[in-house]
C-alpha cells in the first residue's frame, strides 16, 4: 500500500492511496457491501457510478457463506466479481451493537449469532485471519466500540483492551503475511473524551500501521459533539497515513469531518435511507413517496448525471415506490450513491483549488434550505 497527500487547503487532504486493486482518491466514501454486495446493486452499477473501494464485513461474513467457502471461491473480489478494492470491518462494531448477546473478555467477544442463536466467538486473532481468508485490501484491527455516553471509567478500561487486542492484531498480520499484501489499519477510541483520545492516538500511531480509523463516533451523540471530537481527534493522527472515520454519515457529517483532515468514510445511509424512499440532492433531502411528487417529470437531481437522474422523473421513481416495486431499492440507491461519491469528487477539486471551505460552507447551505 502506498499513500500520498497531494494537496492541502487547511486541515482538508487531497491525496492518492494506491492498493492491490487500483488507486482510490481521497477524500473518498466506501459504499457497504455488508455480506460481499452492495444492497440492491450490482458491481456494474457500482462501476458507473465511480466506486473505487467497497466495504465488506467480517461477522456476517463468518456467519454466511463463512470465510472458508469464500476463500475457496478465490477469495472475496472474485466471489462477488468485484475487480477494485475491498475493506473489511473487523467485527469490532457488531460486537457494539450485539450488547444484549454478547460477553467480552480479554480474549475477545463470544455472541450469540443473529441468524440462529448459535454461539460464536471473535478475538483478534481469529478476525484478523479471517480478513486474510476473504482477501481484503485493507483489513481493520480488532477493537471494542463503546456507546459514547458510557462511563469515564469504562471508556478507559475499553481502550487500554483495545490496544492490547491491535497489538494481538499485528502480530497475526506480520506473521501469516509477511509480504504484505494487505494493509492492517489500526483503530482510535476514547469517546468524546478529549484526553482519551489524545492518549489512545498515541499508543496506535505508536504501532506505526499502514493506516489509521477513528472509531466510536456516530454511536449516540449529537452531531455537533461528534463534529467537534473529529476536528479534535484527526490531527491526531499521522500526517503521512490515510484517516478513516468509520460508518460516519450524512452529506453534513462528510463534509465537515472532511475539512477536518479525514480522508476515508463509509455508512449504510445512503443505500438505507434510499429503500426507504428518502433521496439526496443538492437542494437537500427528497421524499419520493410524497404526494406532490406524482405527476412531476423533473429528475430526482437535474445536476445529477447517474442513469436514475438522466433517465427517470421523479413521478416515476414515486410510482415504483407506491407499488413497492422492487426497482425503486435500485435506482433510488444508485442515486444516493452517485450523489456521495460526487460530493466527495466535487470537495477534491475544491480542495485542489483552496477553496474547499468555501465549497463546503455552500452545499452545507443548501441541504439546510431544503427542496
Amino acid at each position: 500500500m502506498k499513500f500520498a497527500v497531494t494537496h492541502r487547503d487547511g486541515a482538508a487532504r487531497r491525496g492518492r492511496l494506491t492498493l492491490p486493486h487500483g488507486e482510490v482518491d481521497t477524500p473518498q466514501f466506501m459504499p457497504v457491501g455488508t455480506v460481499a454486495s452492495v444492497k440492491a446493486i450490482a458491481p456494474d452499477d457500482l462501476q458507473a457510478i465511480g466506486a473505487q473501494i467497497i466495504l465488506g464485513n467480517t461477522y456476517h461474513l463468518l456467519l454466511r457463506p463463512g470465510p472458508a467457502l469464500v476463500q475457496e471461491m478465490g477469495g472475496l473480489h472474485r466471489f462477488m466479481s468485484w475487480e477494485k478494492n475491498v475493506l473489511t470491518d473487523s467485527g469490532g462494531f457488531q460486537v457494539y451493537s450485539l450488547a444484549e448477546q454478547r460477553k467480552i473478555s480479554e480474549e475477545g467477544a463470544v455472541f450469540s449469532s443473529h441468524l440462529d442463536g448459535s454461539r460464536q466467538e471473535l478475538t483478534p486473532e481469529k478476525a484478523t485471519r479471517i480478513q486474510l481468508q476473504l482477501g481484503s485490501d485493507i483489513l481493520m484491527a480488532f477493537d471494542e466500540c463503546p456507546p459514547s455516553q458510557s462511563p469515564r471509567a469504562y471508556h478507559e478500561e475499553s481502550l487500554e483492551r483495545t490496544t492490547r487486542w491491535e497489538r494481538r492484531c499485528q502480530q497475526t498480520w506480520l506473521a501469516e503475511d509477511p509480504a504484505r499484501e494487505h494493509a492492517l489499519f489500526g483503530i482510535v477510541q476514547g469517546g468524546l473524551h478529549r484526553d482519551l483520545r489524545e492518549r489512545h492516538a498515541a499508543e496506535i500511531a505508536a504501532l506505526d500501521l499502514p493506516g489509521n480509523a477513528l472509531g466510536g463516533f456516530s454511536v449516540g451523540e449529537e452531531p455537533q459533539a461528534m463534529w467537534e471530537g473529529v476536528a479534535h481527534a484527526a490531527p491526531l493522527l499521522p500526517q503521512d497515513k490515510p484517516r478513516y472515520l468509520m460508518g460516519v454519515g450524512t452529506p453534513e457529517d462528510l463534509l465537515r469531518c472532511a475539512l477536518a483532515g479525514i480522508d476515508l468514510f463509509d455508512c449504510v445511509l445512503p443505500t438505507r435511507v434510499a429503500r426507504n424512499g428518502l433521496l439526496f440532492t443538492r437542494r437537500g433531502r427528497l421524499q419520493i413517496k410524497a404526494a406532490r411528487y406524482a405527476k412531476d417529470p423533473r429528475p430526482p437531481d437535474d445536476a445529477c448525471g447517474c442513469y436514475t437522474c438522466r433517465t427517470f422523473s421523479r413521478a416515476y421513481l414515486r410510482h415504483l415506490f407506491a407499488a413497492r416495486e422492487l426497482l425503486a431499492f435500485r435506482l433510488n440507491s444508485i442515486h444516493n450513491l452517485c450523489f456521495y461519491l460526487d460530493l466527495m469528487r466535487e470537495l477534491r477539486a475544491a480542495i485542489e483549488r483552496g477553496e474547499a471551505k468555501a465549497y463546503a460552507g455552500r452545499m452545507l447551505e443548501r441541504f439546510a434550505l431544503g427542496e
